[in-house]
């Protein structure tokens, strides 16, 4: 469903995760169809942490969820707003429909509401709170019980059907017999998740809810909420969820890893952000595109109704087509970063020829520094690798080699010709020489060409490796 966005009804959209871990993928990518949906339209996106949870929530989880949000490039124009820092307004609220009659205080204890509900199950009935409390007309309530802080309740209507048009999976309808009166504020002052949602989408001035496929029946007693508030209704857009591997929900119960994880796997953020984008959204055959192809492009059709499922090597391809594209400079930066993790100094004019040299053969920085760690630590052949190319009869080449480079200058053009003069003076073939080469000075049989690969090396620690023999 596209969205017409005019002057009088400006797109305004939000990510409200919730502090009690990191920012998963699942939740990145309802950010970023957020984010798109907002630039396409010129609208606003909204950060809001949703920190009710207080027995869960940490401010180390809302500082990950922050800089998750910073390194994804998904910049929020009003926030982050914090719900426990809005309790004032909750109550008012609360104070208002209490007073209209759309929701009323309950002294049930949680046990007595288990005993109900355990009674109905064993009735063969749908577990669901019995409105003992809910006021009606010509009805008497029970004796007010001393020393009870009551929750608040809201009076979902009994009849009719709650429906909405939903963004991705079209019509749906729930009877509102199939909703009991939702607690809106426990005894402890604290607001339940979909009130609170409802209130601050309202006072927020929300017009295009994307979120999770598993919000689907939290969405009947918001729109109910916010229809007894006389507010507007945003558009609900649910988006299937993503699958594992194993075909099973991908969550972070389950394990599922969350952004930052991928930014110290070494994944460039605008390819994780390309992988996410397709998964449940489409644009014809295009696999590989920028933010700015995908803001231009997203205005809310071509979501998909299935769920998607998340495969990594997929996302290899990307972040690998994405590296080949990447600076060098930029690159350089990051690789340093990996090798600092591992406590090696990779402090180098020529770094970026490094990454230039190898990031063909590399689909994360992690896989580049891999690579690169052979300039600026030592390196330890494989007793296979030694056995197989490094041949007594191959050793007084190495040392006329390694003789040879003591004497020239070090450049490309001058380690061909001395690799070039030893194999003729030696009587062998490039693969003969090179090879073992490669083997004692990278610590690996193969490599891109071998002069461009020594050029970069600093020319005594070549030498050195050579005669390590």
């Amino acid at each position: 469903m596209k969205q017409e966005a005019t002057p009088d009804t400006p797109v305004r959209t939000r990510i409200a995760p919730s502090p009690t871990g990191f920012l998963h993928l699942g939740t990145a990518r309802t950010a970023l169809f957020s984010w798109a949906f907002a630039r396409h339209y010129g609208g606003t996106f909204v950060l809001r942490i949703e920190d009710t949870d207080v027995a869960r929530s940490t401010q180390d989880s809302v500082d990950q969820i922050l800089q998750a949000m910073h390194w994804l490039g998904l910049d929020y124009d009003e926030g982050p707003f914090y719900q426990m820092q809005r309790l004032e307004r909750y109550d008012e609220v609360i104070e208002q429909m209490i007073a209209a009659g759309t929701a009323y205080p309950c002294y049930c204890t949680v046990e007595e509401v288990e005993a109900m509900k355990a009674a109905q199950e064993a009735r063969g009935e749908k577990r669901r709170y019995d409105g003992t409390w809910r006021p009606e007309p010509g009805k008497t309530l029970p004796p007010i019980p001393a020393g009870v802080t009551p929750a608040v309740r809201f009076k979902n209507p009994i009849d009719g059907v709650v429906t909405w048009d939903d963004v991705v999976k079209g019509p749906i309808s729930v009877g509102n017999r199939e909703i009991d009166d939702l607690i809106i504020r426990r005894p402890d002052g604290v607001p339940t998740y979909n009130y609170a949602v409802a209130v601050d989408d309202w006072d927020m001035r929300i017009t295009h809810v994307f979120r999770g496929d598993e919000h689907v029946n939290n969405t009947p007693w918001q729109i109910n909420i916010l229809s007894a508030l006389g507010a507007p209704l945003p558009k609900y857009g649910h988006i299937p969820v993503i699958l594992g591997n194993d075909g099973l929900k991908l969550s972070k119960r389950r394990g599922a890893v969350s952004v930052g994880n991928y930014e110290e796997g070494g994944y460039l953020p605008e390819a994780l952000l390309n992988y996410l984008s397709r998964l449940g959204w489409s644009h014809g055959d295009d696999e590989l595109f920028s933010r700015e192809q995908l803001v231009s492009w997203f205005d809310g059709t071509h979501l998909t109704k299935g769920p998607a499922q998340w495969d990594p090597a997929k996302l290899d391809w990307v972040n690998g087509q994405y590296i080949k594209q990447a600076d060098d400079g930029r690159l350089a930066g990051l690789v340093a970063a990996q090798l600092a993790k591992r406590g090696i100094q990779a402090e180098t004019a020529k770094l970026p020829a490094m990454c230039a040299l190898f990031k063909d053969r590399c689909v994360t920085t992690v896989a580049l520094a891999d690579w690169l760690a052979m300039y600026f630590a030592p390196v330890t052949p494989s007793a296979e690798d030694l056995a197989s190319h490094v041949s007594e009869a191959v050793k007084p080449a190495l040392a006329a080699l390694a003789a040879r480079f003591a004497a020239i200058e070090w450049n490309k053009a001058a380690i061909q010709s001395a690799i070039k003069e030893t194999i003729a003076e030696q009587g062998l073939k490039m693969p003969q020489l090179a090879i073992p080469v490669r083997v004692l000075v990278c610590g690996r049989a193969q490599t891109p060409s071998v002069d461009a690969v020594l050029e970069l090396f600093d020319k005594e620690i070549v030498i050195e490796r050579l005669r390590s023999l």
